[in-house]
């Protein structure tokens, strides 16, 4: 008999030739996590470099906008791209992803509340408006936000903190339609301390409430992701459907402040249920990652950086069915540190790379209910 569902709590499953965005010219914005991401540096050592750090060009290649947590979105013609940036969230637009980086900025949103550190925005264009979600907070109180506009680049909303099941630590969300009904995936904590971050999943009933229960999708809880943790790690997700219309959440593994730090992903099998975690089949690695043995079987580590992570696919309006077909190549950004750079995360930059879908992937598992194996698309990563 199949299990019934498990909400938060549960234990689930045991790019070549770049696309490079351009000499960046405007001064680049660290972003500051002290408190979730493994507190090896004090607050005030995150202030000094909060200062010190600057949108300078990388070493690798045709130079790209300096910082982390890379968010870029299609719509119509143009590009467009948010930040934190300067204590709250600027947003480029450009023509071309390449000129995003030189493109000029703009600051759509300043944290005059005081809410507090402010973290990976992600931008989307549902229902006619861009939307921005971000979290804000200072350590156990980060919440998710939002900000809306008909307009990239002005006149965005006030912040509006979005509604989760528990109202418990929350960064890194997501929303997303699938089968015709809203959905919001993130990075949270089970209960009020940080142990470790799980991914989350809920219905919505508008861009900013969630209806009925919050469930886990994944723990980080695999050997491939405790290589580096205290706490474990399992954040950015990114959710897209695969050609066969499957549903993928794509998201990050391991300590970023660590080069461990890697892309993995979860697979919705044919017909599951997104709430209900054993519909759900974890990569047997790292997808795209610089730790050899953390990564997939047939899967290589990375040749020009270190610890990859926090990817953005680049698709029309962030609309998650938006993702070519099978054999094509589509467009991503993701943070990472040049190899041969010291690994911290001051130094990491936006790098512009391919995913292409790659048919016929069986991913395992054990000792958990339903099938052990499961076949269909995974995601082959360039730089």
């Amino acid at each position: 008999m199949r299990p019934s569902r498990w909400y938060a709590g549960a234990v689930p499953l045991g790019l070549v030739g770049l696309l490079a965005l351009g000499q960046a010219s405007i001064a680049a914005e660290p972003d500051e996590r002290p408190t979730d991401r493994r507190a090896q540096e004090t607050d005030g050592d995150a202030a000094k470099r909060a200062v010190a750090v600057s949108d300078q060009p990388s070493t690798l290649g045709r130079s790209l906008v300096g910082g982390a947590d890379p968010t870029v979105i299609k719509v119509g013609d143009l590009y467009v791209s948010a930040k934190a940036v300067d204590g709250g969230i600027a947003v480029r637009t450009a023509a071309t992803p390449e000129a995003v980086a030189t493109a000029p900025k703009y600051q759509v949103w300043r944290d005059t509340a005081g809410l507090g550190e402010v973290w990976a925005p992600e931008i989307v264009h549902h229902d006619g408006q861009y939307r921005i979600y971000f979290a804000a907070g200072r350590g156990a109180a980060h919440r998710m936000y939002h900000i809306g506009s008909a307009n990239p680049t002005s006149g965005y909303s006030a912040a509006v903190k979005v509604s989760l099941p528990g109202d418990k630590w929350a960064i890194d969300g997501v929303p997303f339609t699938y089968n015709g009904q809203r959905w919001f995936v993130w990075s949270g904590w089970s209960g009020d301390t940080n142990v470790e971050q799980n991914l989350y999943i809920a219905r919505m009933s508008s861009p900013t409430a969630a209806t009925g229960g919050r469930y886990v999708i994944s723990q980080p809880r695999e050997p491939w992701e405790r290589v580096v943790g205290n706490p474990y790690i399992n954040e950015a997700p990114q959710p897209v459907v695969d050609p066969s219309g499957r549903l993928h959440v794509v998201y990050s593994a391991n300590g970023s402040w660590s080069d461990k730090y890697c892309i993995a992903d979860l697979r919705l099998r044919a017909g599951g249920d997104p709430t209900y975690v054993w519909d759900w089949y974890k990569s047997n690695g790292c997808l795209f990652g610089s730790h050899a043995p953390s990564m997939m079987s047939g899967w290589t580590p990375t040749v020009n950086v270190n610890g990859p992570g926090h990817h953005s696919f680049i698709l029309p309006r962030g609309d998650v069915n938006a993702a070519p077909p099978s054999g094509n190549r589509f467009p991503t950004l993701y943070h990472a540190v040049a190899k041969g750079t010291p690994y911290s995360w001051s130094n990491r930059y936006w790098y512009s790379g391919t995913a292409v879908w790659w048919s016929n992937t069986t991913y395992r598992r054990a000792n958990v209910p339903g099938s052990t194996t499961d076949a269909g698309y995974s995601l082959k990563f360039f730089e």
